[in-house]
């Protein structure tokens, strides 16, 4: 026992020495931490490397079918802010706030209350705004802020076709759109490209051009008839699409309402949503184009074969079911012909009586229905027509009139194809093809295999029955235009109440489909109004106008003969001189008369500053031709 203790007591001194050690170890290190602390908090931060040393991935262009530009790359910058560096905040704030065009609260707060010292104030600021902040900061203010350089995207032609093309985000990838759909042609991920330019850093990697089905003049025409149509019925939003049925090409595709892809913060899902392609609906009567086509195909019934409408359609199933399908009127006797013209519900009832589910539905499902399109736009519907083991008594004469199925907008121009073809089906396609940087053809997007899905004698002899819709006791005479026949079949659809099961009784769907001319059709039109408020909700009476309107200008602008007006045969080619880029040289070129289409590969050049303000041809330049050309120089353009 004296043994132990006596160790106990030998030990004791040499304990508080080590731990004494150990807290001066510790407040030594905790030293050197608040020294590097302060010396990095006292030294401002290393600038931003120059963009020139980065390296950047030249995101491929989308053009429209005459090599319109509709995406661009840009250089761009991230307005940042460095908390330790601001020496003046409130002045700092007011003069960012008239440069960002954020309200100064904004601003004053993301600063102020970020838990970060490095702040993000503003994404992808365009060139003026670089300079306004470049301008500041030479007079000494603005410490603390800096632009990051950054690829960005614009878009020349603003919100049109804005749903179809889609948009990219911070890190300048697609999001939606082709912008999305196409992503891996329009951007090339880097391991793709090792191999082919080398390991050199400063090198940029240029993706692949998509050039669209869209000529951006049809579009415009579509958007601006479609935006009326809206407004002009308080619609939820308008479709209105125009297709060439022989070769499939989509030559425009409005969906109203829109966005701008320049500005897609401030827009909303349901502006951004490509309606025609992702969304799905009863389409109403407009579909008894095809379900007569599929009776007549199939034999079931004859050109002649009457039916009689007394107001509705009833018939009690084996298991005693009552079904009734009402009319809007009793149309008396009709034929296949006359239930298209008057838009007889109980006729199309009773014809669907005359053929079997399962022929019935295979040809349906052979027209396009119940399958994606494959156009080319990302996130398609397959719409909805169900399997024969989900159907009723009922739903073959209801799908005959245009319910209890889904459609999209692409499938409708789709299964359109087939009766202004004679009987042979063309899908859609939306992209034309894939050119390389240096203008190679990378890949054809070639129509996709057509299919006969209907004799041709069924085809013509609908579209002649819808030539009779345009008579003036058929309900698409609104649609008539002057000199040509139109094949026309409108139709209202009433809208399933999600929170009833039921349809409303308020919102319906008016729509009506062209096809022109009626004997040899090259284009096709559809329109859609989704839930019209200003009083008239009938196709016949709000949409087939509409079309009209539609048909008659795009006759115009395609060039579609019309019955007295002669044609003058030729050989369709035509030289146009190459659009040529002025030279940079040593001196500034005259830019007088240049478009902004010719001036925008200009933005993409490094060695020089261009300023573009306004819209239309060059009229005035600063500095004028033949001045020396310096590192410094920035070159402005006023187009009017």
């Amino acid at each position: 026992m004296i043994a132990i203790n006596e160790q106990k007591d030998e030990s004791f001194p040499s304990i508080r020495i080590r731990f004494l050690i150990l807290i001066i170890a510790f407040s030594l290190f905790g030293l050197v931490v608040l020294i590097r602390y302060g010396y990095l908090m006292a030294t401002p931060p290393e600038p931003e490397k120059p963009a020139a040393s980065r390296r950047f991935t030249e995101r491929g262009s989308i053009l429209d079918r005459n090599g319109r530009i509709l995406a661009l790359q840009v250089r761009l910058g991230n307005v940042t802010a460095w908390r330790p560096n601001i020496t003046d905040l409130e002045g700092t704030v007011q003069e960012l706030a008239l440069i960002l065009e954020i309200p100064a609260n904004e601003i004053r707060d993301r600063i102020l209350l970020s838990t970060a010292d490095f702040i993000y104030l503003k994404k992808q600021v365009d060139h003026s705004t670089i300079e306004r902040i470049n301008a500041a900061q030479a007079r000494k203010s603005l410490r603390g802020i800096s632009v990051e350089p950054v690829v960005g995207r614009i878009y020349p032609e603003g919100q049109l076709a804005g749903p179809v093309i889609g948009f990219v985000g911070d890190e300048n990838n697609g999001l939606a759109g082709i912008e999305y759909a196409f992503e891996e042609e329009l951007a090339p991920r880097e391991e793709r490209n090792a191999g082919l330019g080398g390991n050199d850093p400063d090198e940029n990697r240029n993706g692949n051009q998509v050039i669209l089905t869209l000529d951006v003049n049809v579009q415009y025409i579509l958007e601006d008839i479609a935006r009326r149509t809206r407004r002009d019925h308080r619609a939820e939003a308008v479709m209105l699409m125009a297709m060439d049925p022989r070769t499939g090409d989509l030559l425009g595709s409005a969906s109203i309402p829109d966005f701008d892809p320049n500005n897609f913060r401030n827009s909303d899902e349901i502006s951004r949503m490509d309606r025609p392609a992702i969304w799905a609906y009863e389409p109403g009567s407009v579909f008894k184009i095809f379900s007569m086509a599929a009776l007549l195909d199939a034999g079931a019934i004859k050109s002649n074969t009457v039916f009689t409408c007394n107001g509705e359609y009833t018939r009690t199933t084996g298991r005693g079911e009552r079904i009734t399908i009402k009319c809007l009127s009793a149309h008396g006797s009709v034929t296949a012909r006359e239930i298209l013209m008057y838009s007889c519900n109980a006729g199309a009832a009773y014809a669907s009586d005359r053929l079997a589910a399962d022929p019935f539905y295979q040809i349906l499902k052979e027209t396009g229905f119940g399958s994606r399109t494959g156009a080319g736009n990302p996130g398609e519907t397959a719409g909805i027509l169900y399997s024969l083991e989900r159907w009723s008594d009922r739903s073959k004469p209801t799908i005959a009139m245009g319910q209890e199925i889904g459609v999209s907008a692409l499938q409708m121009l789709q299964a359109a194809s087939a009766i202004a073809n004679d009987g042979v089906l063309v899908p859609p396609r939306i992209v034309s093809r894939i050119v390389s940087a240096d203008g190679r053809t990378v890949k054809n997007y070639e129509p996709a295999p057509s299919r006969r899905v209907l004799k041709p004698e069924t085809a013509r002899a609908i579209r002649s029955a819808m030539v009779d819709v345009t008579s003036e006791i058929g309900t698409g005479w609104r649609a008539n235009v002057d000199d040509m026949f139109l094949a026309v079949k409108t139709g209202t659809a009433q809208i399933t109440n999600p929170q009833t099961g039921g349809y409303s009784s308020t919102d319906f769907i008016a729509s009506c489909i062209a096809l022109l001319p009626a004997d040899t059709p090259t284009l096709a039109l559809y329109l859609v109004i989704v839930k019209p408020q200003a009083g008239e909700i009938f196709g016949g009476r709000i949409a087939a106008p509409v079309i009209g309107e539609a048909a008659q200008a795009l006759a115009d602008y395609l060039g579609i003969p019309r019955g007295r007006n002669p044609q003058v045969l030729h050989s369709g080619a035509v030289d146009l001189p190459p659009e040529e880029i002025p030279v940079v040289n040593e001196r500034t070129p005259d830019f007088t008369g240049l478009s902004k289409r010719q001036l925008l590969p200009l933005l993409l050049r490094e060695d020089m500053r261009i300023e573009i303000s306004g819209d239309g041809w060059v009229r005035r330049q600063n500095p004028p031709p033949g001045t020396p050309v310096t590192d410094d120089l920035i070159i402005t353009l006023e187009l009017e």
